[in-house]
């Protein structure tokens, strides 16, 4: 089984010929009281499925923009636990929107799979992306989400083999996150042909929704890739526009939102 929200969502995107928009935030930064109000002031902006960074020491696949989002977080003692509470609360007044967990493998494994997938499932979590568990490796783990009707999600990579293409498309549920720069978050320019021709060697693989991230910053990066993709992702960008009001004393919320929302205005222009 796979998560009813997540299809949903992507079923509904596809029949209005929409984009859906998935910004990435680290759980707990700017402050972890703020969290859940973070994560539907950015529903109200336009995001269709929220990405929840869990704080990691060691984010190796993230650049410092997301990097220093996690040292904030863990710094103010945020765990996988309190992520998975902030689902919870989220999940009171909204159950609809899908949300993925993203994160490393260290704390997942600290708290014990089986344990992790239970909870994640009965909080109400739909999908978990976890950065350093590969696809050859992770065919016991998909298949306990599965079991939940959590969505085993991956990524892909500029990089990535034919041979890695297919094994992720044999074990992926919700939607494939193809990473459109090489190297870490945040870094980079976009190479839109580039996109496109790895886009379309994946689609001969699977017919799961394509979202692409790390690279774009923008309403014009992000049309430049809603035209290729079914998803856009943005992290760094968003962090970014958050930590900047935070140090400025200004409204991080309404930071986050102003930064949001012409990306999706932008997306739903496109013809």
């Amino acid at each position: 089984m796979a998560s009813a929200r997540l299809l949903e969502c992507f079923k509904s995107l596809q029949s209005q010929g929409r984009r859906a928009l998935i910004p990435y935030v680290t759980a707990g930064d700017p402050s972890p009281k703020d969290t859940v109000a973070l994560m539907h002031g950015l529903v109200a902006s336009g995001a269709d499925v929220l990405e929840l960074g869990v704080p990691f020491s060691d984010p190796m696949a993230d650049g410092p923009v997301i990097q220093r989002s996690s040292e904030r977080a863990l710094a103010r003692g945020v765990s996988l636990l309190d992520c998975l509470d902030w689902v919870q609360a989220f999940r009171q007044t909204n159950t609809t929107t899908p949300v993925v967990l993203m994160g490393y493998a260290n704390p997942i494994e600290r708290m014990g799979v089986d344990a992790f997938v239970t909870k994640a499932a009965a909080v109400g979590v739909d999908g978990v992306l976890v950065v350093d568990y590969p696809p050859e490796e992770s065919e016991a783990f998909a298949s306990a989400l599965r079991a939940q009707n959590l969505d085993p999600i991956f990524l892909l990579a500029p990089t990535s083999s034919l041979e890695r293409i297919k094994k992720v498309a044999s074990l992926a549920a919700g939607y494939l996150y193809y990473v459109s720069l090489k190297g870490v978050t945040g870094a980079g320019h976009l190479d839109v042909d580039q996109v496109a021709q790895k886009l379309q060697s994946i689609r001969s693989f699977t017919s799961l929704p394509l979202g692409v991230g790390f690279g774009i910053s923008g309403p014009d990066s992000a049309v430049s890739v809603g035209r290729l993709a079914d998803a856009v992702v943005i992290g760094s960008a968003l962090i970014r526009a958050i930590e900047e009001a935070s140090r400025e004393g200004r409204n991080t919320l309404e930071a986050a939102q102003r930064f949001l929302k012409p990306i999706r205005q932008a997306l739903d222009a496109i013809a």
